[in-house]
C-alpha cells in the first residue's frame, strides 16, 4: 500500500465528502464583497463597484448556502435565492448597528484619531463587522458558513466570537486579542471588553456515554453598560451580570452579580 492509499484508508473522520462542503475561500470572498458594500471607499473587493459587489453576492452566495444545508443534512426552508435576498435586506440594519459600534470604539479609546482610523485599522472593529454579517446568516438558519466567517476573523485578529452569540448595540472591543465569546452568550448594549476576556461555559452535561450533551444554555448573560477588563473569565449558562457592572482584570467569575457591582481580583483574599 502506497502513502496515498494508506491516507485514503484512514479516512477523514466523516462519511460525508469534504469536497461537497461550502468552499471556504469563496465564502471569504463573499464576506469581503459584503464588507466592501457596507464600507464603500474603505474596503475594496477586487476593484469592484458597490453595484458589482451586490451582483457578486447575489451570484455566488446562493449556491454556497445550498451546499451548506446539504452538507449539514438540514432541509432548506426556502429557495437559495430567497435566503440570499433575505440576507441582503439585512445589510442596511447591519450598517446602522455598526455605526454605533464604530462610535463606541472611537469614544472609548483616547488613542483613536477619528472613526475612519478605527474602521480601517482596528482589529476589534473588523471582527465585529464580520460577526454581525455572520450573525445574520446564523439567524436565517444557514449552517456552517457563519462559522467559516467568524473563524476567519479569529484567525486574522485572535478574537473568537461565535456567530450564535447575541450582542447589543455600541459594542466596544479595546485591543481584543484573546477574547472568546461563546455561542449562547448574550451581551447587552454599550458593553466594553478588553483583551483576553472569556465569556464561556462552566461545565458540560454528559450523556450516558460520558460525552458532552450538545446545545443548551452554556454561556453567561451580560447586561447593559458593562465593562470587563483584561483577562477576566466569566463562565456558566446561569451566570447573569447586571447592568452597569465593572469586572476587574483577571477576575474568575462563576456566579451572578447584581447591577452596579464592581468586582476586582485580590490575590491576597482568602
Amino acid at each position: 500500500m502506497n502513502i496515498l492509499e494508506e491516507l485514503n484508508a484512514i479516512g477523514n473522520g466523516s462519511s460525508r465528502k469534504l469536497e461537497d462542503a461550502p468552499n471556504r475561500s469563496l465564502d471569504i470572498r463573499i464576506l469581503k464583497a459584503c464588507m466592501s458594500l457596507l464600507w464603500s471607499g474603505y474596503y475594496l473587493f477586487e476593484g469592484k463597484s458597490p453595484e458589482d459587489c451586490l451582483a457578486y453576492i447575489r451570484s455566488q452566495l446562493g449556491s454556497e448556502i445550498g451546499k451548506a444545508f446539504r452538507f449539514a443534512c438540514i432541509p432548506m426552508q426556502r429557495s437559495e435565492e430567497q435566503y440570499v435576498e433575505d440576507f441582503i435586506q439585512t445589510l442596511p440594519a447591519i450598517k446602522k448597528v455598526l455605526l454605533k459600534d464604530l462610535k463606541a470604539i472611537y469614544e472609548g479609546d483616547p488613542a483613536a484619531i477619528d472613526e475612519a482610523e478605527v474602521l480601517i485599522t482596528y482589529p476589534g472593529f473588523r471582527t465585529i463587522t464580520i460577526y454581525r454579517i455572520a450573525h445574520q446568516l446564523w439567524l436565517l438558519g444557514v449552517p456552517m458558513i457563519p462559522r467559516i466567517l467568524t473563524e476567519y476573523a479569529h484567525s486574522r485578529t485572535g478574537i473568537d466570537i461565535h456567530p450564535g452569540a447575541t450582542i447589543g448595540e455600541a459594542f466596544c472591543i479595546d485591543h481584543g486579542t484573546g477574547i472568546v465569546i461563546g455561542e449562547t452568550a448574550t451581551l447587552g448594549h454599550h458593553v466594553k471588553l478588553y483583551q483576553g476576556v472569556t465569556i464561556g461555559a462552566k461545565s458540560f452535561e454528559l450523556d450516558e456515554n460520558g460525552n458532552p450533551v450538545k446545545g443548551g444554555k452554556r454561556h453567561p448573560d451580560i447586561g447593559n453598560h458593562v465593562v470587563i477588563y483584561a483577562n477576566a473569565t466569566i463562565l456558566g449558562g446561569s451566570t447573569v451580570i447586571g447592568d452597569h457592572c465593572t469586572i476587574g482584570g483577571s477576575v474568575w467569575l462563576t456566579h451572578s452579580l447584581p447591577e452596579r457591582t464592581t468586582i476586582t481580583y485580590n490575590p491576597d483574599r482568602n
